[in-house]
């Protein structure tokens, strides 16, 4: 009998901790983790502090997770609508609201905390970071296509914290990988909101441009174009600065490139192939440039 009973809680508890990590988006937090050590790791140079990059991966794990809970809380009566998200844990109610905002404060008073042992600037920039992509973005989603530009900026932020976590201050090479990780979101995400359009409107979320009749944007891919082609001039910078290799810099050039070359073909053929294409260009060419940038 007792044996049963302690399985049930063992298996209640890993239920729980299960619907705390999906509420948290792991794998997203996971990879804004990875793209702040690895811009650590760009500006440090070698000269590395593993409590530094202990207290950086705990603190941006914990932050990141905490605005994407307070994003679930805010959109869990519109995730019901859409196929992507009607499982979370909100949306399919099998998790009260008041624990998921009592596990977000817990989250953000932990990240708080990492991040403040590091240095003042870091923190603050985290907490910009967590208003802009929780409070700003989050409802701004459902009223104007500006919300893609705002949620670029806390989308981007992850590799200034990671710079300022190592130099205590705002610097050029932070700024640079800052501007990079901007221009990469948008066709990043145009081509998932592409995909997802559908899904997209049935919560009334207004994410893409549309024409007079509400159908998608056919410029769309030119647009992305546009910015992949500012994104490499950026990238460019470092070489120019003296602070990149020939070798890195002609590897960043190359995926620009073809990160340019997709969004264009996304442009003369409309499609969801083009747009997949595009989507997984885009989840190789963050963490590529990073790494040719850490050479």
């Amino acid at each position: 009998m007792n044996k049963n009973k302690h399985t049930d809680i063992a298996i209640e508890s890993r239920s729980l901790f299960s619907e705390l990590v999906m509420l948290t988006k792991f794998r997203l937090s996971a990879f804004v983790v990875i793209s702040s050590v690895l811009s650590y790791l760009i500006v440090a140079q070698g000269n590395i502090s593993w409590p530094i990059i202990t207290l950086l991966a705990l603190g941006g794990i914990c932050i990141t997770g905490a605005a994407n809970v307070l994003n679930q809380i805010l959109e869990r009566d519109y995730d019901k609508h859409m196929k992507r998200t009607q499982d979370r844990p909100l949306a399919a109610e099998r998790l009260k609201l008041s624990a998921a905002v009592l596990f977000a404060g817990l989250l953000l008073l932990s990240g708080s905390i990492f991040l403040a042992l590091i240095n003042p600037l870091t923190v603050m920039i985290s907490m910009v970071s967590l208003i802009l992509y929780a409070f700003v973005y989050t409802p701004l989603k459902r009223y104007s296509t500006l919300a893609v530009g705002v949620g670029a900026i806390p989308g981007a932020l992850p590799v200034l914290i990671g710079t300022t976590a190592y130099s205590g201050t705002l610097t050029t090479i932070g700024l640079i990988l800052f501007g990079i990780q901007f221009l990469w979101q948008f066709p990043h995400f145009w081509s998932i909101g592409y995909l997802a359009f559908d899904d997209y409107k049935k919560a009334g979320y207004k994410l893409l441009p549309t024409d007079g009749a509400g159908n998608i944007n056919k410029n769309l891919g030119y647009h992305s174009f546009v910015y992949s082609l500012v994104l490499i001039v950026v990238s460019a910078i470092p070489f120019f600065m003296g602070s990149m290799g020939l070798l890195p810099f002609i590897l960043v050039m190359i995926i620009g490139v073809l990160y340019a070359g997709a969004c264009i073909r996304f442009q003369f053929n409309n499609s969801r192939k083009t747009a997949l294409t595009l989507m997984f260009s885009s989840f190789f060419y963050l963490p590529l440039v990073l790494s040719f940038f850490l050479i």
